[in-house]
C-alpha cells in the first residue's frame, strides 16, 4: 500500500479564552458543529474520556466518506490534547492552547503517513493544507461568538 509522509502546522488566534477554546478540540462529538470536513464522530464505550479512548469517524474529502477511528492519545486539560487517527489517515494531531491577548493562540501540528488514495492529498502544497485546517478554526469562532452574542 502507498503512503505519503506529511506534516503541517499552524497557528490560529481565537478571540475566546483556553476555557472556551479548549473543550472543542478535546471532544471530537462536537467536531461536525465547526470543522467542514467532519462529517461524524461518535465515542466508543460509555467510560469518562480517558487516554485509550475510541471514537468512530467519518470525514468528507470532495464527495468521498473516510472512515476511521480517532484515539486520545495525550491530554492536558485546557492547555493540550493530542489524537491519533487510523488508516487512512494514520496521522498524529497536536492542538497546543495558550492565553494570548485576551484570546488563545492554537498551536497545531498535524503529521502522519497517508495511505491508499488518500495519499494524493499529501501533495498539495503546504500552504493550501493550512488554508483548508485554517478553515476549522474560523468555523469554531464563529461557533464561539453565537454561543456569546
Amino acid at each position: 500500500m502507498t503512503t505519503v509522509w506529511k506534516r503541517v502546522v499552524l497557528e490560529a488566534h481565537l478571540p475566546h479564552p483556553p476555557e472556551r477554546v479548549y473543550p472543542y478540540l478535546a471532544d471530537p462529538a462536537r467536531w461536525p458543529d465547526f470543522a467542514p470536513a467532519v462529517a461524524f464522530r461518535q465515542r466508543i464505550g460509555d467510560a469518562p474520556a480517558e487516554v485509550g479512548s475510541r471514537w468512530w469517524a467519518v470525514d468528507r474529502i470532495g464527495p468521498f466518506r473516510i472512515r476511521f477511528a480517532d484515539v486520545l492519545e495525550s491530554i492536558e486539560p485546557v492547555e493540550r490534547v493530542v489524537w491519533h487517527s487510523s488508516a487512512p489517515w494514520n496521522s498524529r494531531v497536536e492542538y497546543v492552547c495558550l492565553p494570548e491577548r485576551g484570546g488563545t493562540r492554537v498551536h497545531a501540528a498535524y503529521e502522519g503517513d497517508i495511505a491508499g488514495w488518500l495519499a494524493l492529498t499529501a501533495l498539495l502544497p503546504g500552504f493550501a493544507w493550512r488554508r483548508i485546517l485554517l478553515r476549522d478554526f474560523r468555523g469554531l469562532t464563529r461557533l464561539l461568538d453565537a454561543e456569546v452574542g
